[in-house]
C-alpha cells in the first residue's frame, strides 16, 4: 500500500460515457478510459484493509487490494499477473460485471466513493494485451482424457479454460456461428464489443481448445454417458482449428461432458393479443441487432427494429436496459420501460441489505440517460392491434398488499385501465432456470444452467468451481 492517505486525498473518478448525441448513433463502447495518470490515482485510494468485503463480495475471489497497489507502482504486468490468478476473463467484467465488490468496498460504507475496481480491472487487462504480457501458453502437458464443453458462454469458456491448462483435450459446442454465449448474444456491442470476445478466442484456440460451431449435442442419459449430436439447420459445421470430422459417434470420445447451456427460455407474458406482430422476446431484438452488426443479413419480414416506432420495454432489469439503448441506436420515436414490482429505494443506501451486501436500489443506467419514461407497479393486461400487427398495451396501475399468510405479498389493482401506444413490444421479464433430467457420474452441470439466470461473474466462477469436480472425477 503505496500512500494510506490517498483515499482522504482523491476523490472517486469514474471515466463516464460518452456524449448522449455523439452515442446514440453508433453500437461503439459507450464507457470512456482515464488516463494512466488518473487510472492509478484511482488505484491508489484501495485501503488494503484488514477485511476486504471486496474478496469476500466477488464470487471469484478477486483480490482487489494486490492488483490495485501493483496497479499504482505502475507494475502493470503484475497487476494483471494478480488478477488473472482468479479471473479468466476480467476483459469481460471490467466491462460489464455490476462490480459486487464496490458495493462491498469499505470506502463505500465510510463516504460512498468505494475504489473504482471495475474501471481499474479493465485498463489493467487492456494494458496487458497491449504490451504483449497475455500470450498463449505452450507448457501445458495433457494427461490424454478428453472433455466436451456444451455452450460457450461465460461459463462454458470459464471451465473449459481451466480444464484446458489442467491438461484436457477440451471441445467446446456451440449451437451458434461464433462463441460467447450471451455475452455475444444478448449484449449489446455499445456495452461488449465483440471483438473483445474474439481475441479470447483467439487466444484460447492456439492454447488448444477446439471451436465446434453450428452443433447442438446434449448428453445421453444412457449409462455410458455419451453425447447426442444434433446439427443447427441454419449453420453448417465447422471447427475452429482443422477440418471437422463426421459426428456420428462421437459421445464415445469423451471421459467426461461439461453442461453449459445457460437458460435459453425467457418468461414470457400470456396476455390476451400476445401473438400479434410486433411483440418480441428481448433476446429476439438484442441477438438479431447484434448479429446483424457482424454482418449476417435478414430479409424484410424476419427484421426486427425500432426504427420510427413507440416501445414498450416490459421488465425493469438490465435487459430491458439494453433493449432500451438499442432502441435508441435503432431511430425509435420513443420509449417506455414498465416494471410490475415497486420501484426500488433511492439514493446509495437500501435499509433493507445493508452494507457491505448489495443494495437493491434504483439503478440509472447509460441506456436510460438517453431517454426512457420509467414506470413501476404497472401489470400488462393485453396487447391491443389492428389487422393482426401491434398498435398498444392495455395496462394498469397496481399495488401490493402484505400477505396475511406469508410468503409474496398480494397484487391488488389501484388505478384505472389505460393504453400505452405502442408498435414493438419487448418482453424482457427473466429467464426461465432449466430441469434436468438425472445425468451419468461423468456429466456436470455448471453457470446459469445450473443456478438460474444470475451475473456472468457468477457464472464464470461456476465454471471454475466445475472444472475442479471435472477433475477430481477423473484423478480418481
Amino acid at each position: 500500500m503505496g500512500n494510506p492517505k490517498a483515499f482522504l486525498e482523491i476523490h472517486r473518478q469514474e471515466a463516464g460515457y460518452r456524449p448522449i448525441h455523439d452515442r446514440i448513433h453508433d453500437f461503439g463502447e459507450v464507457e470512456q478510459t482515464l488516463s494512466t495518470r488518473e487510472r492509478k490515482l484511482q488505484a491508489s485510494r484501495c485501503m488494503d484493509c484488514g477485511v476486504p468485503f471486496c474478496h469476500w463480495a466477488c464470487p471469484l475471489g478477486n483480490k482487489a487490494p494486490e492488483w490495485n497497489d501493483a496497479l499504482y507502482k505502475g507494475d502493470w504486468e503484475l497487476a494483471y499477473r494478480l488478477l488473472n490468478s482468479t479471473n479468466p476473463f476480467p476483459e469481460f467484467t471490467g466491462r460489464i460485471c455490476p462490480a459486487l465488490c464496490e458495493k462491498a468496498c469499505v470506502l463505500n460504507r465510510f463516504n460512498h466513493e468505494p475504489t473504482t475496481n471495475r474501471e481499474d480491472e479493465a485498463a489493467i487487462t487492456e494494458a496487458a494485451f497491449r504490451e504483449g504480457y497475455i500470450q498463449p501458453r505452450t507448457d501445458i502437458k495433457r494427461n490424454g482424457k478428453k472433455v466436451a464443453v456444451i455452450g460457450s458462454g461465460p461459463a462454458g469458456l470459464a471451465a473449459a479454460n481451466d480444464l484446458n491448462l489442467m491438461g484436457y483435450k477440451v471441445t467446446v459446442f456451440e449451437k451458434n456461428e461464433a462463441a460467447g454465449g450471451l455475452l455475444r448474444y444478448g449484449i449489446p456491442n455499445f456495452k461488449l464489443n465483440k471483438a473483445i470476445i474474439d481475441r479470447r478466442i483467439k487466444l484460447l484456440e492456439a492454447e488448444g481448445i477446439e471451436f465446434k460451431y453450428g452443433v447442438e449435442a446434449s448428453p445421453s442419459s444412457s449409462k455410458g454417458g455419451g453425447v447426442e449430436i444434433h446439427i443447427s439447420p441454419n449453420y453448417s459445421v465447422s471447427s475452429s482449428n482443422q477440418t471437422s470430422p463426421p459426428l456420428e459417434g462421437l459421445g464415445e470420445a469423451f471421459d467426461a461432458v461439461v453442461l453449459a447451456t445457460g437458460t435459453p427460455t425467457a418468461r414470457d407474458l400470456k396476455a390476451p393479443g400476445r401473438d400479434l406482430k410486433g411483440v418480441h422476446f428481448a433476446l429476439e431484438l438484442l441477438s438479431q441487432q447484434n448479429q446483424v452488426l457482424a454482418g449476417m443479413e435478414f430479409g424484410k419480414d424476419e427484421r426486427i427494429t425500432a426504427k420510427g416506432k413507440d416501445v414498450l420495454v416490459i421488465g425493469g432489469g438490465d435487459t430491458g436496459s439494453d433493449c432500451i439503448g438499442t432502441a435508441h441506436r435503432q431511430g425509435c420515436k420513443s420509449v417506455t420501460q414498465i416494471e410490475i414490482m415497486p420501484k426500488p429505494v433511492e439514493g446509495p443506501e437500501d435499509p433493507q441489505n445493508p452494507w457491505p451486501n448489495w443494495p437493491r436500489t434504483l439503478k440509472t443506467t447509460s441506456s436510460h440517460e438517453e431517454g426512457c419514461t420509467r414506470r413501476w407497479n404497472i401489470n400488462t393486461l393485453e396487447f391491443l392491434g389492428e389487422h393482426g400487427k401491434l398498435t398498444g398495451v392495455k395496462v394498469q396501475e397496481i399495488d401490493w398488499n402484505p400477505n396475511p399468510n406469508g410468503g409474496r405479498p398480494i397484487m391488488v389493482e389501484k388505478g384505472k385501465p389505460e393504453i400505452i401506444k405502442a408498435e414493438l413490444v419487448l418482453l424482457a421479464m427473466g429467464f426461465l432456470k432449466p430441469e434436468h433430467p438425472e445425468y451419468p457420474e461423468n456429466v456436470f452441470v455448471c453457470g446459469d444452467s445450473a443456478n438460474g439466470a444470475s451475473l456472468v461473474v457468477r457464472a464464470m466462477a461456476s465454471g471454475k468451481q466445475t472444472a475442479i469436480k471435472v477433475n477430481y472425477y477423473l484423478s480418481k
